[in-house]
C-alpha cells in the first residue's frame, strides 16, 4: 500500500467513524432476539459480529494477552478459526451494551489492529455492518467515497493472504463497474450496481446479487449459484 496523503488519511477515517456511529445506533435498537439471529456470516450470530467489531483496534501485544487469557485460542485451527473463535469468547464476555460502547468509543480513534492497514478497518466496519444490517431487513447504506476506498483494496489485494478468510466468488473474468461513483475493474461483460454492492461481492456475500445489473449480471449470478469447495469463515 502506498502512503498515504493527509487528507487522504483524514477521508478515510471519516468514513470509518461515519460507519461506526451509525451501526452502533442501528445496534442499540435492537431487541434481544435480533441479536441473537443469523447474520450474513455463516454460523455468526448478529451477536459473534458486532461483538467482532470491538477488537478493531488491537496492538500486538493486545493479541498476545487476550490468547493468555483465552490458552482455547492456541486450539484455533487456521486464520478463520482464531477469528471466529474470538468474536465467540467476546459474545460471551461482553453485553450488548458493552458492544456497542465499544464501537462507539472508537469513534475519533486512528488506533487500527497491529497486523493490517487502516484500509482493512473500514472494509471490516462497512461489510460487517451489512452482515448484520442485510439479514434483519434493515437498510444501513454504505457512503460511495468509502465504498470505493475499500472494494479498490480488496480488489487490490484478492490474490493475497487476506482474501482467505472470505468466500471466493467467481467475479473474475467480468467488468465490475460502479453506477453511484466512478469505479470499476476487470474485464469482461460488465456487471454493474451501487459500489456497496461490489464490495460485498468482493468480500464473498452473495446477499447483493439482485442489486446487480449489465450484460454479465445473469452469467455471474448462475456461476455463484453453483456449489464452490472452497469458502471462508467471513
Amino acid at each position: 500500500m502506498s502512503r498515504m496523503t493527509t487528507a487522504e488519511a483524514d477521508t478515510l477515517w471519516e468514513g470509518i467513524d461515519d460507519q461506526r456511529a451509525r451501526t452502533a445506533r442501528l445496534l442499540e435498537g435492537l431487541s434481544a432476539d435480533q441479536w441473537d439471529q443469523p447474520s450474513l456470516c455463516r454460523g455468526w450470530t448478529v451477536r459473534h459480529v458486532a461483538a467482532h467489531l470491538t477488537g478493531q483496534q488491537l496492538s500486538y501485544g493486545d493479541a498476545l494477552a487476550f490468547v493468555a487469557r483465552h490458552p482455547r485460542m492456541l486450539r484455533s485451527l487456521g486464520l478463520n478459526a482464531a477469528i471466529r473463535d474470538s468474536a465467540v469468547i467476546l459474545a460471551r464476555e461482553l453485553s450488548t451494551t458493552e458492544i456497542v460502547d465499544h464501537i462507539r468509543a472508537g469513534i475519533g480513534s486512528r488506533r487500527h489492529n497491529a497486523f493490517v492497514t487502516p484500509l482493512e478497518t473500514l472494509t471490516d466496519i462497512l461489510v460487517h455492518s451489512q452482515d448484520i444490517a442485510i439479514p434483519l431487513g434493515v437498510d444501513l447504506a454504505m457512503r460511495p467515497g468509502p465504498s470505493a476506498t475499500a472494494a479498490t483494496r480488496r480488489w487490490d489485494t484478492r490474490h493475497g493472504w487476506m482474501a482467505s478468510v472470505n468466500r471466493r466468488l467467481p467475479y473474475e473474468g467480468f467488468r465490475l463497474t460502479a453506477t453511484d461513483t466512478d469505479w470499476s475493474r476487470g474485464d469482461g461483460p460488465e456487471v454493474a450496481g451501487p459500489v456497496g454492492a461490489l464490495l460485498l461481492l468482493l468480500t464473498g456475500r452473495p446477499a447483493a446479487l439482485s442489486r446487480l445489473s449489465g450484460e454479465g449480471a445473469d452469467a455471474l449470478r448462475s456461476q455463484v449459484d453453483r456449489p464452490s469447495p472452497t469458502r471462508g469463515a467471513r
